[in-house]
């Protein structure tokens, strides 16, 4: 039987209008500007969403669920059911698990726990080595989201700091390449002069002047120095700085840029002064830098310098966070609250909802060429989020889904709440409950 959501406030390409959405299978059949016709709700299963937003599902392009070999942290069926709580109807895993994801069998293996564990749909990052080149090259265009290399520091083997490596990835790959970018030189000697006066105990408040605003533009200029140089296929991870807006142009329409970029709600939320605070909680890498580097990746993020926005979603305990400063581990949970931070920001005036739904959803899609998701479109997949826009509750530890149960983010006020998740027609998830039996789709892409 086909679903009707009815009265929804629909969102969608910059458009805000009341109206109703036809659900038939996994697909949207049709969207009525107001009523649908009296026949239609008569077969239908029909879902009143009157005052309610209907959003098309978020697409994550930057997350790591842990899964294989660091589940005591997350796994993919944890962080994917917290995912579709907050309206995250797609997410992109990231490679630096246990074993990496730097083989077409290892990639293999992970596709068939997405398929087994993962309430929402699901890509894989392939990971880049200084020598698995040949991997690289093989992996399927049209199957995997991209390619991901750390030009930066990451875990085992996976920091790529040989020139000639990063020239023939460049240079071959067909696939998206999206990089993680921090000069691991500046990095180490900026890291050796607070060592050498505190020694491991840190304090995490110069973590954004050891991973500096410095290192950060060495890097990704180097990465756009390449992809400009191959024409390749770019899109740079979570940008922390300022200064690295100039690297990006506002003026070609998202569909032909061949370089895009992305910043994470985290670099939106916080600042420096967050340190004194929550500590190793907001330790991220890239790190959380000043407050005018906060209001310079807004402006960037309204003026389509910054195309995407993501999470970065790395969950740790709190055990391992407890550690002194060299020993703690960067990353935090953020899959589950990052569509209702960002209509905090909607409240406080600072971003349209329609702004939103473009960086979270639309840019995303368009941006790595996702078959038919990301909009409120006939034909498209019905991945959909009913949202309500006026109701108040806190981010406490017993409403938390993340497997290591907590948040950055815990005794803020939020005033929405998703309400319903629809993944590929299915609803998911309603007021708390999940429909577990459905599991979601392995994305496509029309490259």
């Amino acid at each position: 039987m086909a679903t009707l959501i009815k009265n929804a406030i629909i969102i969608n390409e910059g458009v805000e209008v009341k109206g109703s959405v036809l659900i038939e299978g996994q697909y949207i059949s049709d969207v009525f500007t107001g009523d649908a016709p009296e026949a239609i709700v008569e077969n239908s299963e029909v879902i009143d969403a009157e005052g309610l937003y209907l959003l098309p599902g978020i697409i994550d392009d930057q997350v790591h669920f842990r899964e294989p070999g660091l589940t005591h942290k997350a796994d993919i069926y944890t962080e994917s059911r917290a995912a579709v709580a907050g309206g995250v109807t797609s997410f992109m895993e990231m490679p630096n698990t246990s074993p990496q994801t730097i083989t077409q069998k290892l990639l293999e293996e992970k596709f068939k726990i997405g398929s087994e564990k993962s309430l929402a749909n699901y890509s894989f990052y392939i990971g880049a080595t200084n020598d698995n080149i040949d991997e690289l090259l093989s992996t399927d265009p049209q199957n995997v989201c991209g390619i991901k290399i750390f030009m930066g520091a990451s875990t085992g083997n996976m920091l790529v700091d040989n020139p000639g490596t990063l020239d023939q990835i460049f240079k071959k790959s067909k696939l998206l390449i999206a990089t993680h970018c921090e000069d691991e030189p500046t990095i180490k000697n900026n890291l050796q002069k607070y060592l050498s006066k505190y020694g491991d105990d840190i304090p995490v408040k110069y973590h954004p002047y050891i991973r500096s605003e410095e290192a950060c533009l060495k890097s990704s200029s180097f990465a756009v120095a390449l992809a400009k140089k191959y024409n390749s296929r770019l899109h740079v991870l979570h940008i922390s700085t300022g200064v690295e807006l100039d690297l990006f142009d506002n003026t070609i329409p998202l569909k032909d840029k061949r370089i895009t970029s992305e910043v994470c709600v985290h670099h939106l939320w916080f600042a420096e002064e967050d340190y004194n605070r929550l500590g190793n909680r907001i330790k991220w890498n890239p790190a959380i830098k000043s407050g005018r580097d906060r209001e310079l990746l807004f402006e960037g993020l309204l003026n389509d310098k910054l195309d995407v926005i993501a999470t970065d979603h790395a969950p740790h305990t709190l055990e391992e966070k407890a550690n002194t400063y060299t020993k703690a581990p960067s990353g935090g949970p953020l899959v589950q609250h990052s569509l209702l931070t960002m209509l905090e920001f909607n409240r406080q005036g600072k971003i349209s909802i329609g702004q939103i739904v473009n960086k979270m959803c639309h840019a995303p899609a368009i941006a790595y060429n996702i078959e038919k998701r990301g909009f409120v479109k006939k034909g498209y997949f019905a991945d959909l989020v009913l949202v309500s826009p006026s109701k108040e509750w806190t981010i406490a530890p017993e409403n938390i889904l993340y497997k290591c149960g907590w948040s950055p983010l815990e005794g803020v006020n939020m005033h929405s709440k998703v309400l319903s998740t629809f993944v590929n027609g299915r609803r998911v998830y309603h007021q708390g409950i999940f429909s577990e039996q459905y599991k979601g789709n392995a994305l496509k892409f029309t490259r």
